[in-house]
């Protein structure tokens, strides 16, 4: 796979993020905080798809209604400063590196992806596709961290997705999924 390939994907998945227009700030804010424990999200600054401030936080915590990988997609997430300063890496087509280990929660679930290939639109084209229910994604300082886990999200526990890209992280389950 192609890093430009990767890098134009990863900006689709940021541009995708798609919320009603018809919602209001409140159904937004409402939505994002679903993403994290309420004792997270309570005092998260929370940010519209598009960026736009909805209400100033005061935990370090950033939550959003939505991180589409699909236009219309509502899996909100909450991301902590190394999830955030990802993001703007992915935004900003630079480089990402963290000396410490980086959390986001989706208790509300994702959108169904390719594990393997994030640039992958088709889950008829034969790859590894996974529809995650609850879980927390974890990015780590060095890769070679990741060398132990599996990549198959079926093997049970953790799992690394994305492998051999710029947007690599670990999913870790927290419930089952939906069938």
């Amino acid at each position: 796979m192609k890093f430009n390939k990767v890098w134009a994907f990863a900006l689709s998945f940021l541009g995708a993020l798609n919320v009603s227009a018809a919602e209001s700030d409140a159904d937004k804010i409402k939505l994002a905080m679903t993403a994290a424990p309420a004792y997270v999200s309570a005092k998260a600054t929370i940010l519209d798809v598009d960026g736009r401030l909805l209400r100033k936080g005061e935990n370090g915590w950033t939550c959003m209604p939505g991180v589409g990988l699909i236009p219309g997609d509502k899996h909100p997430m909450c991301n902590d400063a190394v999830w955030m300063k990802w993001m703007h890496a992915v935004a900003n087509k630079s480089a990402f590196s963290t000396d410490v280990v980086g959390t986001s929660y989706m208790l509300a679930g994702d959108a169904l992806v390719n594990n393997n290939d994030p640039t992958a639109t088709d889950p008829k084209d034969g790859g590894m596709w996974i529809q995650e229910g609850p879980h927390i994604m974890l990015l780590m300082p060095n890769v070679s961290m990741l060398a132990a886990l599996p990549r198959d999200p079926w093997a049970g526990g953790p799992y690394v997705m994305w492998d051999n890209t710029p947007l690599v992280h670990v999913m870790v389950p927290v419930a089952d999924r939906d069938k």
